[in-house]
């Protein structure tokens, strides 16, 4: 079983054990609606959970694909991790964060997949005997704001496909910025902070930790030199 639940460098991002007990949400509830998000109830985030876990043989290992902040802060118990592939998606920053990782008055943005293109990131496996716990911990943390939509995907791996659950853009929500030209993305990063951290700590965490895992993505090595300048003048 690996664990990289309550490592402490993550700027801000929550540990496993703070989820799973509410702190977490009782931290970051505040903050969200100080920016007039509203926030989806638990329940019904576990109820999606549910009901994605009914569309899998019982006993099935379960594997969740991440591309973002999953990647240096997973905040779950996992067995196995593996590089994969996935079509149909690409990652991209495509929401305004007005409260974990900015502000209204200065917005930072978040990553998420959009249609078209292809994906590099990492699966994880979570062994059947654990996979409603830590499940849950994926879910309370990541539809808190209704931003991601879950779904199964199809991953090509080293060692074979796997079925996976990932969380794709949320188009109707709120924050939903679109496809902007990347020094608008840059220009928004590099002063946004909120009750996480900064926005550029996300941005460079998650292209430090690619790059440590061999995964090259041109766009996000591009904007993390955009912003890096942006902060240099």
């Amino acid at each position: 079983m690996v664990d990289l639940s309550d490592k402490k460098n993550w700027g801000g991002s929550p540990g496993r054990e703070e989820i799973l007990s509410g702190a977490f949400e009782a931290r970051a509830a505040q903050f969200i609606r100080d920016a007039r998000i509203p926030i989806k109830p638990i329940e019904e985030r576990l109820a999606i959970k549910d009901r994605l876990l009914s569309e899998m043989a019982t006993g099935d290992d379960v594997w969740v694909y991440g591309y973002g902040s999953l990647i240096w802060n997973p905040a779950f118990h996992f067995a196995e991790k593996r590089i994969a592939k996935l079509h149909g998606f690409h990652r991209r920053f495509v929401f305004w964060s007005t409260s974990g990782r900015g502000s209204p008055d200065c917005p930072g943005m978040m990553l998420a997949l959009e249609p078209g293109g292809c994906c590099t990131g990492v699966a994880y496996r979570i062994a059947p005997d654990v996979v409603d716990t830590e499940l849950s911990s994926i879910f309370m943390r990541e539809l808190m704001t209704g931003s991601y939509n879950p779904r199964w995907v199809k991953l090509e791996t080293d060692k074979g496909p796997a079925r996976a659950l990932t969380f794709t853009a949320n188009r109707k929500h709120m924050n939903y910025a679109g496809r902007l030209p990347l020094d608008e993305v840059a220009r928004n990063m590099t002063h946004a902070e909120g009750g996480l951290g900064t926005c550029r700590e996300y941005l460079f965490n998650t292209t430090e930790h690619l790059l440590e895992l061999g995964i090259r993505d041109s766009g996000l090595e591009t904007l993390t030199r955009m912003v890096r300048a942006l902060r240099a003048d």
